[in-house]
């Protein structure tokens, strides 16, 4: 290499290590500025994407859990109503097991009846219902329906107590489905 090209190169390499001047550093502030302008912007817009990510996400949860609930409540609402539907025929054969025990204990079709109502009552049992038949307990207004108000036979039955059940009632877990209909003493 020769000397002027030397020359050249180390007058090159001062210009390089010149400091910029004023207008360049203005133009370099400025250009820095406006990225870091543009760095909160978009630090910003993360940090709303995040939070917007976040909202959806419990609302869809949220509404899973509505829907489960839901869900829930009408496959309780239809087990109770076609429960409901049933009870008659419970209650029909309660009636029809009293009057054959009354009318005719030695029938060979007693046993057979007492067995249809053993397999309903185990069915009810299954599905969580039990049967409000019990007289002489205190009238509760919860699972009862007073339909008559008499004097008890007996001097010892206190006020309010149930003395006979006209009509059984049920109960499905803590759920009446049908109040007893029910005398009770005064």
């Amino acid at each position: 290499m020769s000397v002027k090209s030397k020359d050249k190169k180390a007058q090159n390499e001062d210009v390089d290590l010149q400091e910029p001047s004023e207008n360049e550093n203005q133009e370099m502030n400025s250009l820095l500025e406006d990225q870091q302008k543009r760095i909160e912007e978009l630090n910003q817009e993360i940090s709303n994407m995040k939070e917007t990510h976040l909202r959806k996400a419990a609302e869809m949860e949220n509404m899973k859990k509505r829907l489960q609930r839901e869900r829930e409540q009408i496959y309780r609402f239809a087990k109770e109503a076609a429960i409901e539907d049933f009870l008659p025929v419970s209650d029909d054969l309660v009636r029809t097991l009293d009057m054959m025990e009354k009318n005719n204990p030695d029938s060979p079709y007693l046993d057979g009846v007492k067995m249809i109502l053993n397999k309903f009552d185990t069915v009810l049992e299954k599905n969580g219902v039990t049967r409000i038949d019990e007289a002489g307990v205190p009238f509760d207004v919860n699972i009862h329906d007073a339909m008559l108000i008499q004097k008890a036979e007996e001097d010892d039955v206190e006020s309010g107590t149930v003395l006979q059940v006209i009509e059984n009632g049920y109960l499905m877990g803590e759920k009446t489905l049908r109040h007893a209909k029910v005398i009770v003493s005064e």
